[in-house]
């Protein structure tokens, strides 16, 4: 099984790279000047898409081929007071740019929208909001030119009182979207409310595919299953991007790997927040009993220290192989890991 690490939005080892600078709502209304207010935000996006350009030539140098992209690229695009702006044309040749980077190089990119992005909800205003956000990040992406393997990662969102229903709510709600949009989705257990079983059977019903945080399932797991228990199936949500079984039924440029993300506890007292490194251990914990039934899979770590994070992993991995594990480093970002249950 070939896989590939990628990391989370910022990086820690580059300098005056953050692709995420803002301004608030608060401070936007204060500027005497509207239209002047409406070029500075553009400004602050130009900057934030040519740092993510940065971030991407970084991944490249460093062999990463998984990233996924701030979803705060352009502020207050998404602010209910602010729909009259369009703030897509006047950037459009440096989502372009980003773009042609991601494709030129095979890179793997996707979206992460906040908590508020929820399909549960029984609030209508919620509702119109969580529309509102896809559609942008979708827009995004579009603009960027990128395909639907170009994706974006979402919760089901609260129980509110009533699991059942708030699961057969995401089904009618989120069933409701554009195609455009829907397609672009992936489900993502969490680490409160909806298990890995449960919102493995909402993406079996929805034909989402489903991102397996193996972190949310320790800490979200009443029943004890075992997150290798459920991966067949959940290998399977992501058939249509070209897996047929153990062999791919599409050219190598149009596949897409199922995809998992990784972290390590924080703390014995907030077992749920992120460390700052991944203990290898559990990552190979778990892909070693997958390996002979998963050709490839992609793996995105969500650790504070970010892309150093990444490359303290891999420097695990080569201890790993040289104790004589199934683990193979191939590059600054992949290994290929032998099917061996632990």
């Amino acid at each position: 099984m070939i896989v590939r690490f990628g990391f989370v939005a910022m990086s820690v080892l580059l300098e005056n790279a953050s692709p995420s600078r803002t301004m608030t709502y608060t401070n936007f209304v204060k500027l005497a000047d509207r239209e002047a207010g409406l070029r500075r935000l553009e400004r602050i996006a130009e900057e934030n898409l040519h740092n993510t350009l940065r971030l991407l030539k970084h991944c490249k140098y460093s062999d990463i081929q998984v990233y996924r992209i701030t979803s705060k690229l352009i502020p207050l695009a998404t602010h209910a007071e602010m729909q009259d702006w369009d703030p897509y044309a006047p950037l459009a040749a440096s989502f372009a740019e980003v773009g042609a980077f991601v494709r030129d190089n095979g890179m793997r990119v996707s979206f992460h929208p906040d908590h508020f992005t929820v399909f549960s909800t029984p609030r209508e205003e919620v509702l119109r909001s969580s529309h509102r956000d896809l559609n942008h990040h979708v827009r995004m992406f579009e603009m960027m030119g990128l395909d639907e393997r170009a994706t974006c990662n979402i919760h089901v969102g609260g129980t509110y009182g009533n699991k059942g229903e708030a699961g057969r709510r995401f089904v009618r709600q989120f069933g409701a979207l554009e195609p455009r949009i829907r397609r672009r989705m992936t489900l993502e257990n969490d680490d409160k409310t909806f298990t890995a079983a449960e919102t493995l059977a909402l993406a079996e019903e929805t034909g989402v595919p489903m991102v397996l945080d193996i972190h949310h399932h320790a800490v979200n797991n009443p029943d004890g299953e075992r997150a290798e228990a459920l991966w067949d199936r959940i290998r399977d949500t992501w058939g249509r991007f070209g897996w047929n079984g153990l062999k791919p039924d599409r050219p190598p440029e149009e596949l897409l790997p199922p995809k998992i993300h990784v972290s390590t506890p924080k703390s014995a007292t907030d077992p749920r927040g992120h460390a700052d490194y991944v203990d290898p251990g559990s990552v190979l914990e778990f892909l070693r009993p997958i390996a002979a039934s998963t050709p490839a899979i992609d793996v995105m770590i969500e650790a504070k220290r970010k892309d150093e994070a990444l490359l303290k992993l891999m420097e695990d991995m080569k201890a790993a192989e040289a104790a004589g594990l199934p683990v193979r480093v191939l590059d600054g970002a992949r290994v290929e890991v032998s099917g061996s249950v632990v």
